[in-house]
Order: C-alpha cells, then sequence, then structure tokens
C-alpha cells in the first residue's frame, strides 16, 4: 500500500499488476475513498477495460440534438465522462483496452486533455491507477510503449499469505470490505490534498544523495560504437537505426563486462524516470517525518520507478553467476543490487571527496559575473586537461562518459564567454 499513497501524494502514475484476486482494484479504491470521493462514486467512475471499450466509452458522446441541428462541428457539444474531474482516476485492466482507445488514454494521461469532436476538455490534475493482469486470460491487447513509459511506478501484488486465513474468516463472517471500513480521519480533503503535495515538494534533496543518484543513472547509457561521433555512442543511438546492441557490443574491447553495470541493461534512464524518481524519494521522505531526502529513501523507491524502464539484457554475463540468476525475473532485487554495486564503485574512487568534474561545474554555476579573460583561459586549460587524461585512458565508462560530456558542455560555454569579452566594447 505504500507506493500507492505515494503515488496519491505527488498525483503520478502507478501501474499494479499481478494475478487475478491480488487486491489490486481494492488497492486503487481505496486511495479514490482516502481523496475524499464516496465509495459509490469511487466504483462508478472506474473505467474497466475491454476489447470493446471505444473512446466515447472513454472520454465521453457528442449530445445527438447537436449532431443533427450543427452545422460546424466545432457547433457539437460533448457530454464527458465524469470521471475526468477526479483527482484520482482508476483504469481497470488498461492491457485490454483497444489500441486506438490506448492513444486516447495516452493523451489524457500525458497532456492532461481529452478530444471529441474538436471539442477540448482540461482534465483536473490527479493520481493514476491502472491494473493490468497476465495476458493468459485472453482479450489482451499489446500496449503502446509511449502508454507503457507514461507510467511512472510499476507494483507487484504479492500473493495472499496463508498464515492470515483466519482475517479472510472474519471479513465473510462480518460481511466487511475494506474500502468501506475506512476511517474518516484518514481522508484527505481536496486543501489537505493540495497542502501534502506542495510541502512533499519542498522536501531538499541533499547534494551527496543527488550525486549518488547522478552516478547510477551515468552507468547504463554508453554503447561505444554506436556512434562516430562521441555524443551519439549511445544505447539511444542503436535503437534509433533498428541495430541489435548485442552486435555492437560483441565489438568492444578494454571493459571489463561484469564490472561495467551498463552491460547489463539494453537501455538508459529517461528523464521522465529520473523525474519520477526524485518525487517519490521525496514523498517517501515526507512520510518518514524527515528533513531530506536520505539515501536509504532513493534505494526504497528506485526498484519501484524503474521496474519498467531498465530493460535488463539477459545474454550479460552478469546473470550467468548462480547467484545472480534470480535477478533474470526478480527486476526489484535487480535493481536494488545495481544501486548497491553503483555505490560501492562510488565510494571506491571517492568522488565524494575527489570529484573534479563536479567541482568544475560548482564553479561555472556561481555565474561568470566579473570573471576576466585570464581565469577563463585559466578554466579552459584545467578542463582540456581532464578531457587530456580522459582520452588517455583505455576504458570509457558510463560516468566518465557523462563526465566527459559536461567538460565538453563547459569547455563551449567558455570559449563562447571568452569571444563575448573580446568582442564587447
Amino acid at each position: 500500500m505504500l507506493i500507492p499513497l505515494l503515488t496519491f501524494a505527488v498525483r503520478r502514475r502507478c501501474l499494479l499488476v499481478g494475478g487475478p484476486g491480488r487486491g489490486k482494484t481494492a488497492s486503487a479504491v481505496l486511495m479514490g475513498v482516502l481523496a475524499g470521493y464516496p465509495l459509490r462514486e469511487v466504483r462508478r467512475a472506474m473505467q474497466r477495460g475491454h476489447p470493446q471499450l471505444t473512446i466515447a466509452d472513454l472520454l465521453g458522446t457528442p449530445l445527438p440534438a447537436d449532431l443533427i441541428k450543427a452545422e460546424r462541428i466545432g457547433d457539437i457539444d460533448i457530454a464527458w465522462r465524469s470521471w475526468l474531474s477526479m483527482r484520482v482516476k482508476i483504469v481497470d485492466e488498461y492491457n485490454r483496452i483497444p489500441t486506438r482507445t490506448q492513444s486516447a488514454l495516452l493523451t489524457l494521461m500525458s497532456d492532461g486533455y481529452a478530444e471529441v469532436f474538436d471539442q477540448v476538455y482540461e482534465a483536473a490534475d490527479s493520481a493514476w491507477y491502472l491494473t493490468a493482469n497476465d495476458d493468459a486470460g485472453g482479450g489482451t491487447y499489446q500496449v503502446i510503449e509511449a502508454l507503457r513509459d507514461r507510467i511512472d511506478v510499476v507494483v507487484h501484488a504479492l500473493q495472499f499469505n496463508s498464515r492470515f486465513l483466519g482475517e479472510l474468516v472474519t471479513r465473510i463472517e462480518q460481511r466487511l470490505r475494506p474500502e468501506e471500513v475506512v476511517p474518516p480521519e484518514i481522508v484527505f480533503s481536496e486543501a489537505e490534498h493540495e497542502r501534502v503535495c506542495a510541502e512533499i515538494l519542498r522536501v531538499p534533496l541533499p547534494a551527496p544523495v543527488l550525486r549518488r543518484l547522478e552516478f547510477f543513472s551515468a552507468q547504463f547509457e554508453l554503447l561505444e560504437q554506436a556512434g562516430e561521433q562521441f555524443e551519439y555512442r549511445t544505447k539511444d543511438t542503436a535503437k534509433l537505426a533498428g541495430v541489435d546492441p548485442h552486435l555492437l557490443a560483441a565489438t568492444e574491447t578494454g571493459r571489463d563486462r561484469l564490472a561495467d553495470l551498463g552491460s547489463q541493461t539494453l537501455n538508459g534512464l529517461s528523464v521522465r524516470a529520473l523525474q519520477s524518481t526524485i518525487a517519490y524519494a521525496k514523498a517517501l521522505a515526507y512520510f518518514r517525518d524527515r528533513e531530506e531526502v536520505g539515501l536509504d529513501d532513493l534505494r526504497a523507491v528506485l526498484p519501484f520507478v524503474l521496474h519498467d524502464k531498465l530493460v535488463p539484457d539477459e545474454n550479460s554475463p552478469a546473470f550467468e553467476d548462480p547467484a545472480h540468476r534470480p535477478y533474470r525475473t526478480d527486476r526489484v532485487s535487480w535493481i536494488r543490487h545495481l544501486f548497491d554495486r553503483a555505490c560501492a564503485e562510488y565510494d571506491r574512487i571517492d568522488l565524494d571527496a575527489d570529484d573534479p568534474v563536479g567541482a568544475l561545474l560548482a564553479e561555472f554555476d556561481r555565474g561568470l559575473d566579473g570573471v576576466g579573460e585570464a581565469e577563463v583561459t585559466a578554466r579552459l586549460s584545467r578542463i582540456e586537461g581532464l578531457l587530456a587524461d580522459s582520452s588517455r585512458s583505455r576504458k570509457l565508462y558510463g560516468h566518465t562518459y557523462d563526465d566527459a560530456l559536461a567538460l565538453k558542455y563547459l569547455h563551449q560555454r567558455y570559449v563562447n564567454y571568452r569571444s563575448w569579452l573580446r568582442w564587447r566594447p
């Protein structure tokens, strides 16, 4: 229940997955009740995915009288579905929705508006809960990649522990349903919901924790053989070209594929995934009543945010270790293991004490007011020295690749600034 609650607090998009009868829908309904909606309204507003679900079923239908009388398409009024205005939106079994209707759902989730007959409805900012069973039951559709990418966090509904079967006996005998017995003291009003969301965003993310997240996220995108130009040596370049990254990775030399965390994945991390990580880490720290985000907050939320974002390379030699074979299927433990490995490497090279690229970035962030040409030339000399040291190294890893790109960025900015100094009267 913790991750769905964090989703409610930060108004993002959560996917609950698992077999039938795991409580996915009940968890989503509970979030609607916590938002202050009557249980009956939450149930009626829930969108239930099925192969015949149309865009009109999802969003709304044109008024019949307008269809007859209207001379222009803009004259047709739409009877919008009431669920579009709710602060908690639930889509049950979203993988049973036809592809065309999925596209309408994507627009609503990503851009916050619905469009029917040229009429636009601006939907309320909300927390989204989508559920999905496995594909074995039939009637499922391939979820379009863009829609899957808009989901911020994935939670596996765990199996029921038979040691607590007595609780089910009590529930049956007393005719109890969890969503019907929510204490009113924990139900949020709209104003309280707004306040909590604002307070979560104000929780500080300290620089040492942010630096470890930077180091971790830098591990995965590099693919040296994907491009000639330095900036395009990435897995995304290979993906856009339709080339199997295994073919390119096989030609690489010099790097230890067991030590390189990037060799375990087929992709890197998107900006959207990193934003979700930061939001959920802040929310977890807030509910733990902490003054700032801790490294353990980050470690706790990363596996759920990156569950469907970080794609494992099952051919990686890292999975051949008998102790690591469960990571092929247990993505939560795998991602947590990757983060622990990254933090261990961060400590080994002692970046907290010796981070020359970080020092140069911090120096640049202080601004260029009053910085003269001589100082700019000196900074350029330090940048060029670091780039030369990097080019002499035979091994290029993800974090050193990102450092080199940052140095190139700084070099360009300083060269442009020095040109401006020389040009101005």
